[in-house]
């Protein structure tokens, strides 16, 4: 569907399709016209009227050539010609991305001009910019640090999928300047803006973030970070990274919290990870986030996110079901995640899931190598370190390695959901080790966190029972079983089946303390 509208700008270009094609603004400030054919300007108009969203091949080819019968280089043809154009004098590489094997997107922000007087600003869903943190520091000198964290921030936020960040360098030609967040959206062409400031006093760093909507100037979210100086790298590092974790999903909710005509493949991706982010471990999210996910495999089936993002979902879902139903889930999974890394090898996130669903079948060794890829992408990930720790510790590693890895995770993102699966793994380890008591206090946050997850009340079931408490033990036992809701852990025998953390390196262990404790809170032999 074209868009209504028949001038759009960019940089110092100006596309009128009506009038004078494609132009550029000169040092006077006039539009000068540039010689470009009918069919390359056809296909600038499909890439700029969906600016920042991946535009198939075929979705161009449609729309540009329609029923004629042509050659896909044809298209490569066209591409090359306007990245002669348009690309002539860029420091920061060609404003289209190209998409291996899928098609193209196109980078700058763009100004849909409606009427002559009345430009509206197509701003990419996702779109930010952080400016240059501010020092206010009482006797200053911390400048050094507040770039740093500016930074860092820019390169972590780059990292997240489909987040549009706008360059270390445009962003500081706004530093020192009192300029609303209003002006920097249009100007940018940013949905939003993340500014902040550092304040050292003695050996104490306190880091202010807030994340504004750029079209209404509305504060979205704000977080205050407090650190002891130590190693000053390291507290930048973790700083940013707490940071970027959590603006990550503070910007999926608020953009899915936008209404939406006629939902894409994005849309149904952002709100899939929406669900799962509120899930906290409950069944019914991460079905509706599965759901959601098919929605978007169905309307781009070539997406390798939306493979990978279904395959996590089948796999979070086949925890709940009987044998035969979590094996189909789980075949399914492994073929998406088959076809995502015969398209994109090298996908991070991909490879994550794998790690997941290998760890999950008791392949540890296979997976570390698969979480390796991912931390290399993103160190700070905070799910990876934990499917680290796990596939550590299950093959035979240090205990305190794995709960150092997991309180990382905790630091890096201590407001996640997700963070009642690593307090309970913490607790678990300690389990494992004899350490009860330390045991329990971590089991007991993980419940609180999330009292409608079944995991942590099963290991205070055998927490309690090996400590000697029945009475404890028998009432976690009873709530565990209510909140599974079904008898994949109604007796011994099918905890020995059913558990992904009975490995041989920990199975010692496992019966010595485990299992002993399930015994003393009523579980049944057989």
């Amino acid at each position: 569907m074209r868009a209504t509208a028949d001038i759009f700008e960019f940089e110092e270009f100006r596309l009128d399709r009506q009038g004078d094609g494609l132009s550029r603004r000169d040092q006077a400030g006039a539009y000068v016209p540039l010689p470009v054919g009918p069919r390359t300007l056809d296909v600038l108009s499909v890439l700029v009227e969906r600016a920042g969203e991946l535009v198939t091949k075929e979705e161009i080819m449609a729309a540009v050539w329609r029923r004629s019968v042509v050659e896909n280089a044809n298209l490569t043809v066209q591409i090359a010609a306007l990245r002669r154009v348009l690309d002539q004098g860029r420091s920061e590489g060609s404003c289209i991305q190209t998409v291996a094997i899928r098609g193209y997107r196109f980078l700058p922000a763009v100004t849909r001009v409606e009427h002559a007087d009345t430009p509206q600003v197509i701003a990419p869903r996702l779109s930010i910019v952080v400016l240059p943190f501010a020092d206010l520091s009482e006797c200053g000198g911390q400048q050094y640090f507040a770039d740093g964290i500016t930074d860092d921030l820019t390169t972590d936020l780059s990292r997240l999928q489909h987040v549009l960040v706008i360059s270390r360098n445009t962003a500081f030609t706004y530093k020192d300047q009192r300029v609303d967040a209003r002006q920097i959206g249009r100007e940018l062409g940013v949905r939003y803006v993340l500014e902040g400031s550092v304040r050292r006093s003695g050996n104490q760093v306190r880091v202010n973030a807030q994340l504004i909507d750029a079209a209404t100037n509305t504060h979205l979210w704000a977080e205050r970070f407090d650190h002891d100086i130590g190693d000053l790298f390291a507290v930048q590092n973790e700083i940013t990274g707490r940071i970027a974790n959590t603006l990550g999903w503070e910007l999926i909710g608020a953009e899915t919290a936008r209404p939406t005509e006629g939902p894409d493949a994005l849309d149904y991706l952002l709100r899939g990870r929406a669900a799962l982010q509120r899930s906290g471990g409950a069944r019914d999210k991460a079905a509706e986030a599965a759901d959601l996910f098919e929605h978007a495999l169905a309307l781009d089936p070539s997406s390798v996110e939306a493979q990978g993002r279904l395959a996590d979902a089948l796999v979070n879902l086949g925890f709940s079901k009987d044998p035969a139903a979590k094996a189909a889930d789980f075949q399914r999974a492994e073929e998406l995640l088959a076809q995502a890394l015969a398209t994109s090898p090298s996908d991070s996130y991909v490879h994550f899931v794998k790690g997941r669903l290998l760890r999950i079948a008791q392949r540890c060794e296979e997976a570390i190598p698969e979480f390796e890829i991912a931390l290399a992408a993103n160190r700070n990930n905070p799910v990876a370190l934990v499917e680290q720790s796990m596939c550590k510790y299950l093959t035979g590693g240090s205990d305190q390695e794995a709960i150092a890895l997991t309180e990382r995770a905790i630091r890096l993102s201590p407001r996640d959901l997700n963070r009642w699966w690593w307090y309970t793994w913490i607790g678990y380890v300690h389990l494992l080790e004899s350490r009860v008591d330390e045991s329990i206090a971590w089991l007991e946050k993980g419940h609180t966190v999330s009292p409608r997850a079944h995991n942590p009340y099963f290991a205070l079931a055998a927490a309690y029972g090996f400590k000697g408490e029945r009475d404890r033990a028998r009432a976690n036992l009873a709530e565990a079983q209510r909140l599974l809701g079904s008898d994949r852990y109604s007796t011994v025998a099918r905890v020995r089946v059913n558990s992904d953390l009975n490995t041989p390196a920990v199975r010692d262990r496992w019966e010595t303390v485990y299992i002993a404790g399930m015994r003393a809170a009523g579980l049944p032999e057989e």
